[in-house]
C-alpha cells in the first residue's frame, strides 16, 4: 500500500498522525511524509512546475533566497518529526520525506497525481487555522482534484480499551462497494464494530419526474427500493463479517449526508466511509454532494473512497 501523508506541524496534522492508531492501516507499507511550507502572502508565485533537487522543491521568484531556505529547514524540521512519531506505531512502514516550500493544496495534488498513492492523509485544517465550515481549503482542494481515495483525519479521545468503530454508508454504488472493500481488506483490531448504513431519500425520489408524481412517492416504488437497500446492506455486513468485524445493519430515512453526520456522532463512531460517487453520478463538481457535506461537517475522521486503479 501506498500512503501519502500531507504534515505541516500543525496540531491538527498532529491529530492526523495519532489517529492513523486506529485506521486499520497495513504493517508494511510504501509511505510518504509531503511537507510543505506555505507560501507567504507578501510572496507572489507563479503555478509553475518546482525545481527538484534531491528531493527538495522550490516554486520560482521566492522572494528572497533566506525566506526560502528558512521555511524550507522549517517543512524538514516538521517532516523528521513525522517520521519519529509514525515509526514509533508502524515500525515496519518504509518511511520517505520531501520537503516543498509552495502552496500546500497544490503540492499535495501535484505529488498525488506523479506518485499515485493509494491513500492521501491530510488533517482537517492545517497551520493557517481554516476552520472545519471550511474544511481548511487545503484539505477540501485536495479532496476534489485527486484520483485516489482521501482520508480526512480527526483525533477524538477516546478510552485506549474501547473498540474502533466505523460507520459506512452503503447506497449500491461502485464508489460504496470500494469503501466496503477498503473496510474488510484492513487490518482492524480485534473487536472493531461497524454500522452499515443505508438511507432511504425520498425526498430525491419524488424529485424525480420520470418515476414518481411530485405528491408522494408510489408505494410500489419505495417498497422495491427498500427492498434492494436492505439486500445491500445485508450482503455488505456478511462481508464484513466474514473478515471477523463486528458488522451491524441499519436502513435509515432521510437525507443522507445528515442521516451519517447524526449516526456518527450518536454512536461517537471513529471515522466514516463513503464513496467519492453514488447512485446520482455526481463527483468532481459536488463529489456525490454526500461525500463533501460528510467531510465538512463531521466530528470524527472521514475516508473519501475511490475504486483503486487497475
Amino acid at each position: 500500500m501506498k500512503i501519502l501523508i500531507a504534515y505541516d506541524g500543525s496540531e491538527c496534522s498532529d491529530a492526523a498522525i495519532v489517529n492513523l492508531r486506529r485506521a486499520g492501516l497495513p504493517t508494511v507499507a510504501e509511505v510518504l511524509i509531503l511537507s510543505v511550507a506555505e507560501i507567504s502572502a507578501q510572496i507572489a508565485v507563479p503555478y509553475g512546475a518546482p525545481a527538484v533537487a534531491a528531493g527538495m522543491f522550490f516554486p520560482e521568484n521566492l522572494e528572497s533566497e533566506a525566506s526560502s531556505d528558512h521555511q524550507l529547514r522549517e517543512a524538514q524540521a516538521f517532516a523528521a518529526q513525522a517520521v519519529d512519531r509514525l515509526q514509533m506505531d508502524f515500525p515496519g512502514w518504509r518511511i520517505n520525506t520531501e520537503a516543498w516550500v509552495d502552496a500546500a493544496g497544490s503540492a499535495i495534488i501535484r505529488k498525488a497525481h506523479a506518485w499515485k498513492p493509494d491513500l492521501i492523509v491530510v488533517g482537517s485544517h492545517g497551520r493557517s487555522g481554516f476552520s472545519r465550515l471550511v474544511l481548511g481549503s487545503v484539505s477540501e482542494k485536495v479532496l476534489h482534484h485527486v484520483t485516489g481515495s482521501v482520508r480526512i483525519s480527526r483525533h477524538r479521545l477516546h478510552p485506549q480499551e474501547r473498540s474502533v468503530r466505523l460507520l459506512i454508508g452503503i447506497d449500491g454504488s461502485t464508489g460504496a462497494m470500494a469503501a466496503l472493500q477498503a473496510i474488510a481488506t484492513r487490518n482492524w483490531p480485534p473487536g472493531t464494530e461497524v454500522r452499515v448504513v443505508g438511507v432511504m431519500d425520498c425526498e430525491s425520489l419524488r424529485a424525480n419526474p420520470l418515476t414518481v408524481t411530485a405528491e408522494a412517492v408510489p408505494m410500489p416504488i419505495e417498497e422495491k427500493w427498500r427492498s434492494q437497500l436492505s439486500t445491500t446492506i445485508h450482503e455488505a455486513v456478511h462481508e464484513l463479517t466474514k473478515s471477523g468485524l463486528l458488522a451491524t445493519p441499519q436502513v435509515l430515512a432521510g437525507k443522507p449526508s445528515q442521516v451519517l453526520l447524526a449516526e456518527a456522532e450518536k454512536w461517537a463512531a471513529d471515522c466514516i466511509f463513503v464513496g467519492a460517487r453514488g447512485l446520482n453520478g455526481l463527483e468532481r463538481i459536488l463529489l456525490g454532494s454526500v461525500s463533501t457535506v460528510v467531510a465538512s461537517h463531521a466530528h470524527c475522521s472521514v475516508e473519501i473512497v475511490r475504486p483503486q486503479r487497475q
